[in-house]
């Protein structure tokens, strides 16, 4: 006796068959922020009682839309120097990276947030003036927020200190003449709210509305 087995062949397997592989398009990453020659950048120091060296952390900036309405700084670079070796391997890896993420454009804020949370399990330091840091990668930080919001990137208060210094380069760029059409500013009330590199900034108290 003779048995014949057959196979029912669905209409799916079929234009499977016909139907050509389709090779998977690769996205192409996101350009990196180009380096200029000349870059604009702040130097900002620490010192922590734990060492008797200071630290001192330089991020540069590119400029993006130079000479127009839109103009504004992003970061793209940062050192840190200190004569303390003790922390040379970590400090070289973490600015390393930190550079890589600014290079990569977008939002960068974020590290701000990450960095402020890492806790020493040695235990923290209060810095001058009585402000406590849970860690020295805490404070640089801290360094690299109070620059996103100098040059517009994130929403704060600057200090005294970094106040008077965009202050005196917008001074340089513009002239004393930006100061004379200042609105007033919502958080003191002063007449010295301006609009600089896309951002309305009080140079009184450092208010700004810029995230």
């Amino acid at each position: 006796m003779t048995v014949t087995i057959t196979k029912k062949i669905t209409a799916y397997e079929v234009v499977s068959k016909d139907k050509k592989e389709e090779p998977a398009i690769a996205t192409p990453p996101a350009s990196l922020l180009e380096r200029d020659e000349i870059l604009e950048g702040n130097t900002y120091k620490i010192k922590t009682p734990d060492s008797e060296h200071a630290m001192y952390i330089t991020i540069n900036d590119v400029v993006i839309d130079a000479g127009l309405e839109s103009e504004h700084r992003r970061p793209f670079e940062i050192f840190i120097n200190s004569k303390n070796m003790e922390h040379f391997m970590w400090i070289v890896a973490l600015t390393r990276v930190i550079s890589a993420i600014f290079r990569k454009g977008g939002d960068v804020t974020f590290l701000v947030e990450e960095m402020k949370a890492v806790f020493d399990p040695r235990g923290g330091y209060f810095k001058k003036g009585g402000k406590f840091m849970p860690s020295l990668v805490a404070d640089i930080g801290e360094v690299i927020q109070q620059h996103l919001i100098f040059i517009g990137m994130m929403e704060g208060q600057l200090d005294s200190r970094d106040l008077k210094l965009k202050k005196q380069k917008i001074q340089e760029k513009l002239g004393e003449s930006v100061f004379k059409n200042a609105m007033q500013c919502p958080k003191c009330s002063s007449f010295s709210l301006i609009r600089v590199e896309g951002c309305d900034t009080c140079m009184e108290c450092g208010h700004s509305k810029c995230g």
